[in-house]
Formats: C-alpha cells, sequence, structure tokens
C-alpha cells in the first residue's frame, strides 16, 4: 500500500472511531451504565498508557542514542513538557469534565453544553499530536516498516476513540436535551485529531532532530490526560475490578498492536 494511503487512513479513522463511539448516543435510550462507563474509560486508559510507552517513549529513548548515556533525557523533559503544555491549557480555556463534575479555566458566559466540548477537544488534541509525530518520523525513516509501525498507533488510538466517544457523548446529550446535537458535538470535538495530525506530521517530519523530544511530548500530555481526565471519570473506586480489568485490557490491545506492527 502506498505511503501516503497509509498516512491518510491513520488521520481518518482516528476521527472516524470517535464519530461512531458518539453515533452510539442514537441507540442508546438511557445514560450508560455506571459500569460500562468505568469499563469504557479503563480501556481507553490502558490504551492511552501503553501507546505512550510502547509507541512514543521507547522509540523517543531509541532515537536519542547519540546522547550517550544521557539518552533518557529527551524522553524525560518531552514527558514533562507535555504535561506542562496541558496544564497550560487547563488555565487558559474554559471548560467543564462532566465525570467529575469540575470546572477549570477562566470563568466565561459560555453555556455548559460548550465547555464540555471544549473539554472533550483538549483531550483529543494530544492523541492527534501523537499519531502526526508518529507518521512525520515515520516520513523521516522512509520506510514502510515505520509507516506500518504510525498506523499501528493510529488503530490504538481509534480502538480507545470509540468507547471514549460514546462515554463523552451521553453526559452531552443530558446537556442539550437532544440526541442529535450531542452527536454533532461529540463528531466536532474529534476533527481536531486530523487537524493536529498534521500539525504533528509536518513538524516531525521537517525538525527530525527533535523527534526524540515531540515523541515524548505527545506521550506526557497523553497521561495526563489519563491521569487527570479518564481516570477520575471511570471512577475506579465504585467499580474498582471492572475498571483495572478494563485498563489492563486496554494496555494489552496496544502493546499487542505495537509489537505485531511494530
Amino acid at each position: 500500500m502506498n505511503n501516503t494511503v497509509i498516512t491518510i487512513i491513520g488521520f481518518s479513522v482516528i476521527f472516524l472511531a470517535t464519530t461512531l463511539g458518539s453515533a452510539l448516543v442514537f441507540f442508546f435510550k438511557k445514560d450508560i451504565s455506571d459500569k460500562l462507563n468505568t469499563l469504557f474509560l479503563g480501556f481507553a486508559a490502558g490504551i492511552m498508557i501503553a501507546a505512550s510507552v510502547w509507541s512514543l517513549l521507547i522509540p523517543s529513548i531509541e532515537g536519542s542514542e547519540s546522547y550517550g548515556k544521557f539518552s533518557f533525557v529527551p524522553a524525560v523533559a518531552g514527558l514533562m513538557a507535555g504535561g506542562l503544555f496541558l496544564v497550560v491549557i487547563d488555565k487558559v480555556v474554559p471548560h467543564f469534565h462532566s465525570g467529575t463534575n469540575q470546572e477549570e479555566g477562566p470563568k466565561t458566559s459560555l453555556e455548559k453544553p460548550v465547555k464540555m466540548f471544549l473539554a472533550m477537544t483538549i483531550h483529543n488534541v494530544p492523541e492527534g499530536l501523537a499519531v502526526g509525530f508518529a507518521f512525520g518520523a515515520a516520513a523521516a525513516a522512509a520506510t514502510g516498516e515505520a509507516y506500518i509501525s504510525a498506523l499501528g498507533l493510529a488503530v490504538g488510538i481509534a480502538i480507545q476513540n470509540f468507547p471514549e466517544g460514546a462515554a463523552g457523548a451521553q453526559p452531552l446529550k443530558r446537556a442539550t436535551g437532544s440526541s442529535s446535537k450531542s452527536f454533532l458535538v461529540g463528531m466536532a470535538s474529534g476533527a481536531v485529531e486530523p487537524v493536529a495530525a498534521v500539525a504533528g506530521y509536518f513538524l516531525a517530519a521537517a525538525l527530525t532532530a527533535l523527534q526524540p523530544w515531540l515523541l515524548a511530548f505527545a506521550a506526557g500530555a497523553m497521561i495526563f490526560v489519563v491521569a487527570e481526565d479518564l481516570i477520575p471519570d471511570a471512577k475506579l473506586t465504585e467499580n474498582p475490578h471492572l475498571g483495572t480489568w478494563g485498563v489492563m485490557v486496554g494496555f494489552a490491545v496496544m502493546m499487542t498492536l505495537d509489537v505485531a506492527l511494530g
């Protein structure tokens, strides 16, 4: 398969999965049960953690061999920078976390559905960047194996986007009172992913020396989202075993994809 086609598929599938997950709002007359929500979000968290480690941090360290015994520096610095980036975004963008009923950012007159949309969008940016950085690194390597590995990351992100999209659409439905509106808002929040992926692609492809730093940056942003959003929203304390198994299965799925395709 042509590498350009593989890249287009990788950028498209992450958005498509979020859209399909949001579409489940039409099939659930009532809210998703707490147990299913815990399973969904735990699974999504497991995939994101595994993607951060196997598809981003390990390649970051491997790509820093020229640093010698300090090959960990780009990974550590990028990881912390990714987390700090999300902290800044949290401070400057008003948004609302439905799972924890928490509002962050400056006080504004924006309606609750808009703030929920912004929260979902903030969450999706690191995922798009991660996919874009991976494909940008593949373009620099110019090997079919690198493109397949990047596609594996995109497929893993897409797999977690489906339950994540479904879990996010239900609170939107309560806030808007409309299945159609919640679906459209959920789909719109996913549209930022291919946009971020394109930006990440050109950045990583152009600045090859910074690829280890960029990969770790994406990992840090994703891990921050897992710790701040997915785990609290999953409410693991209420269904600890179910949520924990969701995390473990998600991690195993992403690890399998990375090893099999990488």
